[in-house]
């Protein structure tokens, strides 16, 4: 079979380096001490001394590491990486959605891809409503009226012919052959296909190739087949952004859109473009935060979070102390309500970026907030004044960093697990459902209970608002964290704590992806708990201040690469994926 044992490919080396962005935190005081936890156990991270790539799943990280054995650099292997995810990880890998790349190259040049979907020319800003103004349910999240424009192909085309350096054709090979030959399914890819079989089979007018052929349910280690999207992916190969943009894949994909009742045209595959953006910048302490600008929120987001947070010691008040989580809340809820209201498509409007990372103004944000303050009830919590008014769970990561040192973090999507579920016929890939990341409706939360406003109402050729965060973290002009997760809106949270509990609690990059977390999203007003995140210390202490916990199954899928002052570089994998960190 394809799966082959990384560590007999020779992918990782046990090696001992120095820290490179890792801190050791002062010694708690008295009273953080009562409710803060000891850091996690989680599996020993791997590590390397020339090259890494971490992703959501073994036969994408090895393929990737593959490209850069041969020669090719981070980009080369982020293309490579992002078509088998596209085969081996149909709940989220894909090319029938979008996503970001940040990257650093080895020079300290910077930059941003948009390769997000956009609404079809013909959507319109209340076509999920009924006649009453009422959101219709489920038109946004499931079938063919759901999907935006695809622009993974088109965003992997524009970041090879800037930055990559091995043949295009040598790129997606792999993941063509890998969806011709087969794979087998892990327990979680099993469970995954199980669960959506029937509503596949009630969106679909064909029986996709994600249902088994004998109407069972897949098992563990059962091995699928994708011919139709090897074709797919041949063309791709072949011809480039031609290969699914025009002809016989853009064909069978309006075809799709006719039988479904979808609105995507040619007009719409012909115009998409990626866009290059300038990353957000900012500081924590010693460290540059490199992060995607809007139509993602979540570098700007993230920013600001940090920028709250630095004043105060999280490090000597513990990790997930009442103290640090109050005062992370805190930060968080009110990054929320400002993410609600002034984020959307900067090609649509001003967004009101350097007010919303200016100092005086966040500051002015934690007023009254303190480590032994209570909870700022949300409904109290509004956006910040005096702003221009601008009105997945199931996506993926991967990580990279090169011999060469340059880095990339991508974030990849088809929004909801297995996107829209429409599977185009005939060319066997998955539609996203991305358009339920527009404001529906003002007011209104999409699939994952964020409220939105008009700056993110749907627009002809508009990109949706997205809260994706891939960041690179660097110390001293040198690459120390490569960080980026799934998770729908506790994105941004995932990441921000991921990146503390390594740069304020010392944790090692396997203990900060798999420690159990917390998330606050302005609304609802109350804080998701993973289990074992909280002491019962902690716990009793933060209702006594008046927040609401709320018990919730794990999210999120972080992949983290930090480089250590030696040049060690060290993969955190999350374990509550398929995921799978390799170098050599």
């Amino acid at each position: 079979m394809l799966h082959r044992s990384l560590l007999a490919l020779g992918l990782a080396a046990v090696l001992v380096g120095s820290p490179a962005c890792q801190r050791q935190p002062a010694a708690n005081t008295a009273s953080a001490a009562a409710t803060a936890l000891p850091a996690p156990r989680a599996a020993a991270p791997v590590t390397a001394r020339q090259a890494m790539v971490v992703s959501a799943h073994p036969e994408a990280t090895r393929i990737g590491l593959e490209v850069l054995r041969q020669g090719g650099n981070a980009y080369d292997a982020a293309v490579a990486v992002q078509f088998a995810l596209a085969v081996a990880l149909p709940v989220a890998g894909n090319i029938g959605g979008g996503g970001f790349v940040v990257y650093r190259a080895a020079d300290g040049s910077v930059g941003a891809l948009d390769f997000r979907e956009k609404a079809p020319l013909a959507a319109t800003r209340d076509m999920y409503l009924d006649a009453q103004g009422n959101v219709r349910a489920g038109l946004s999240t499931r079938g063919h009226l759901a999907a935006g424009v695809p622009g993974t192909v088109a965003g992997m085309v524009a970041l090879h012919q800037k930055l990559g350096k091995l043949p295009w054709a040598d790129l997606v090979r792999p993941a063509a052959e890998l969806a011709a030959q087969g794979l087998q399914l892990t327990s979680k890819e099993a469970a995954g296909l199980n669960s959506v079989r029937p509503h596949m089979l009630s969106v679909n007018k064909h029986v996709p190739t994600y249902v088994h052929p004998e109407g069972r349910p897949w098992q563990p280690g059962d091995v699928i087949k994708y011919p139709e999207l090897a074709a797919a992916l041949g063309r791709i190969q072949q011809n480039g952004r031609a290969g699914f943009y025009q002809g016989e894949t853009a064909r069978l994909l309006l075809a799709e859109m006719q039988r479904g009742g979808g609105i995507i045209s040619q007009a719409d595959l012909d115009q998409y473009q990626p866009a290059w953006r300038e990353p957000v910048r900012g500081r924590y302490r010693q460290y540059d935060i490199i992060s995607m600008p809007p139509p993602s929120s979540g570098g700007v987001a993230l920013l600001q979070m940090l920028q709250m947070l630095e004043p105060y010691n999280l490090g000597r008040l513990g990790w997930h102390s009442a103290a640090g989580v109050h005062l992370i809340t805190e930060a968080e809820r009110r990054v929320y309500a400002d993410r609600a209201t002034y984020l959307g498509d900067p090609d649509f409007g001003q967004v009101p970026v350097a007010q919303l990372l200016d100092a005086k103004y966040l500051k002015q944000r934690m007023q009254g907030v303190a480590p032994t303050s209570v909870a700022t009830p949300s409904a109290q919590v509004t956006a910040g004044t005096g702003l221009p008014g601008y009105e997945s769970d199931q996506t993926t990561h991967y990580s990279i960093v090169d011999a060469q040192g340059n880095a990339v973090s991508c974030t990849t999507t088809l929004n909801g697990g297995y996107g829209s579920l429409v599977v185009v016929q005939g060319a066997g890939f998955l539609l996203n459902n991305e358009m339920d990341d527009f404001s529906v409706k003002a007011g209104v939360p999409n699939m994952y209970g964020v409220i939105g406003g008009t700056a993110n109402a749907i627009g002809p050729g508009k990109r949706m608002l997205s809260s994706m965060t891939p960041t690179i973290v660097t110390e001293k002009g040198q690459v120390c964290l490569v960080v980026g997760t799934p998770g729908g809106s506790t994105i941004i949270t995932s990441v921000l704590q991921a990146t503390l509990n390594v740069l304020e609690y010392g944790f090692d990059p396997q203990q900060a992806v798999a420690a159990p977390r917390l998330h606050h999203q302005w609304l609802p007003d109350h804080i998701d708990v993973e289990e074992g995140a909280l002491s019962p210390a902690a716990r009793t202490e933060l209702e006594r201040r008046g927040y609401k916990l709320n018990p919730r199954s794990p999210w999120g899928r972080i992949d983290m690469i930090e480089r250590r002052h030696d040049g060690t570089l060290v993969g955190g994998a999350d374990p509550r994926g398929d995921d799978t960190a390799a170098g050599y």
